[in-house]
């Protein structure tokens, strides 16, 4: 349909509540909505376009055709938007998508002995299934705990297969298992220990503990102190569980206090919960900011997202502005519940208060999420325009070089993606044929290499960095850009210049121009991280290798091989393991006659040197 067709379709709908269903060229529901009067919401969706904000504009010039499905009711429409939304998950509809966040506990009944598991959403396998909770965390930790007050296992084993396989796993030394893993085990009280653990669950702490408190008692009259003094522990264990589970279900809470913050790129919807009376846990979910609905619409979907599939609520729900659909959310959740859920929009006074804290939370959360990426995209903005580049740049790759005299010359290239490290595109290089320390024709090497396997199109080296640092000065970055000269690539280089207390000053330029970065904390705190990191994974590397040859100090010990000699050893040789093996002809090829036989004799010592003849008296 063009898009005046859409305009004319929209126009002639009922002014009756209903459902939205638009979709795209290839019939993919985009965005689902409801409505009160169907031609009012679905026509400003097509008219005045220029005060729509981009993402509308977006979703609306993806839309080829839409369906409208009337209601008879606020409450209907309501309800089926929820469905369809969860059915088609419409990219556009950032509010309301299947449980997300929201966890359930898996019992897996249809197992001889079944196990408790935490997973993301129901599904039809015949397993039992309690929530969805509230924070994957506390249900984690509520599930952890339950097991560990009835003494279920949590290890791998499998039973009944593992059963009198081995010994206990340590859960059980501790005393956090009963051991269902030995033979001599009582297996049916497993049967009876998940029913327990069923019934804290539902919330039946109290049953559940006066059952345990009475065993306690009867092992105490039998003088089974042992068990008495397990079952106490236990029933110790299930009267706290009961006061954290009241906030992790959300079962028998009191009040939840809505908030909700609006920012420039994400917003944050808060829910906190609130037990007789004591604030005792806080959700909350961060979102990108939504659309065009107004606060109402979006606090409706996110309460309804949240509420939605629960069948414990709180008895009141504090929000901080009314809602047109008030009426049938309060119906829906209250016939989830069982019983009245009260949805009140206080206006003054302490539930008011409990609000703008909620709300608070919410303003906080946003800054806390946002302002990390503001300022990581603020330093490499700000890094682009002081080094004149064209934009920010998005990848960093930095150089530097590592030697222990002439041995073990080393070099590391770190990256930063957007300020960030990316440690697994770090990389190292070992040096070549070097005659010693030399830092220029080190640096003039590793580059060589990591830019010739950029252009052979090797797929470890195969991203082109946006910039590139060297540690080191002026000689430094222009022997940098001379490697990419020959190469014919354009990539900014700088080195990166230290103070006498070595620390990072500034950057400079392949010309010798300094870039002064001290004055400015966010440039000098990222230059100074990527210099320190490169600088260390090249020194760790350097350390690596030291201790891949420590055995080369062997050679020390031999009369007449020196450093230098010790160098062009294991530079021929490679390793230990080759000197040991050579003959005296292999190493005369290497270090003088007298020096071959040395060290021929100390790897050899009952052996006589070709060539020579045994004097009397020694061996």
């Amino acid at each position: 349909m063009t898009f005046d067709e859409l305009k004319e379709k929209a126009h002639s709908l009922p002014l009756q509540p209903g459902v939205y269903i638009m979709q795209d060229a290839k019939n993919t529901v985009i965005y689902v909505g409801k409505a009160k009067a169907l031609k009012n919401r679905v026509s400003q969706y097509f008219a005045n376009l220029a005060s729509h904000t981009e993402k509308t504009r977006a979703m609306v010039s993806q839309i080829d055709h839409f369906d409208v499905i009337v209601a008879d009711s606020e409450f209907e429409a309501l309800v089926l938007e929820n469905a369809l939304i969860k059915r088609h998950q419409p990219h556009y509809n950032i509010l309301l998508k299947d449980g997300k966040g929201y966890p359930y506990v898996r019992l897996s009944v249809q197992d001889a002995y079944p196990r408790f598991s935490l997973v993301g959403k129901v599904a039809e396998d015949g397993a039992r299934y309690f929530g969805p909770f509230a924070s994957r965390g506390n249900t984690q930790a509520i599930l952890d705990a339950i097991c560990a007050a009835l003494h279920l296992p949590t290890c791998a084993r499998v039973f009944p297969r593992d059963i009198g396989k081995g010994r206990p796993c340590l859960n059980y030394h501790m005393g956090r298992c009963d051991g269902y893993c030995r033979k001599d085990m009582d297996q049916s009280r497993y049967g009876e220990a998940i029913e327990q653990a069923v019934r804290l669950l539902e919330g039946k702490f109290q049953e559940v503990g006066e059952e345990i408190r009475a065993e306690m008692e009867r092992a105490a009259e039998e003088l089974r102190f042992e068990r008495a003094a397990q079952l106490r522990d236990r029933y110790r264990a299930i009267e706290l569980l009961g006061k954290r589970q009241k906030v992790v279900a959300g079962s028998l809470a009191d009040t939840d206090v809505v908030g909700f913050h609006r920012g420039e790129a994400k917003s944050c919807f808060v829910v906190l919960h609130y037990v007789d009376g004591e604030l005792a846990a806080k959700d909350w979910d961060l979102l990108e900011t939504p659309m065009e609905e107004d606060e109402g619409d979006v606090i409706s979907a996110l309460v309804r997202g949240f509420y939605g599939d629960r069948g414990d609520l709180p008895r009141q729900i504090l929000l901080p502005c009314e809602l047109e659909d008030e009426v049938p959310i309060t119906r829906m959740l209250s016939e989830q519940a069982g019983r009245r859920v009260h949805l009140i929009t206080p206006q003054r006074g302490a539930k008011m208060d409990l609000i703008r804290l909620a709300t608070k939370n919410a303003v906080e959360e946003v800054a806390r999420a946002t302002s990390r990426e503001e300022r990581q995209s603020k330093r490499m903005e700000l890094l682009g325009k002081l080094l004149d580049l064209p934009e920010p740049p998005h990848r960093i790759e930095a150089y530097d070089i590592s030697n222990t005299g002439s041995d073990d010359i080393v070099a590391s290239m770190t990256v930063f993606v957007d300020g960030k490290p990316r440690k697994r595109d770090y990389r190292h290089f070992k040096l070549r044929d070097m005659d010693g320390p030399d830092d220029y024709a080190s640096m003039e090497q590793v580059l060589t290499r990591r830019f010739r396997r950029y252009l052979d199109g090797d797929e470890k080296f195969d991203q082109k960095p946006d910039l590139l640092f060297i540690d080191g000065g002026t000689t430094h970055a222009r022997v940098a850009t001379g490697v990419l000269e020959r190469m014919e690539l354009s990539i900014p280089v700088y080195g990166m210049v230290k103070d006498d207390r070595h620390r990072t000053r500034a950057l400079v330029t392949p010309a010798g121009e300094e870039i002064g970065i001290q004055g400015n904390p966010a440039l000098f705190s990222l230059v100074g991280q990527i210099q320190e990191e490169t600088h260390r994974f090249a020194i760790e590397f350097n350390r690596l290798q030291r201790k891949g040859r420590v055995r080369g100090s062997e050679l020390d010990q031999i009369p007449g091989v020196g450093e230098k000699r010790r160098s062009e050893l294991l530079r021929h040789f490679k390793s230990i393991k080759n000197i040991r093996a050579a003959t005296v002809e292999e190493l005369e090829n290497v270090v003088p006659r007298n020096a071959a036989q040395a060290v021929y004799a100390h790897f050899h010592p009952r052996q006589e040197p070709e060539g020579q003849t045994q004097q009397p008296g020694k061996e």
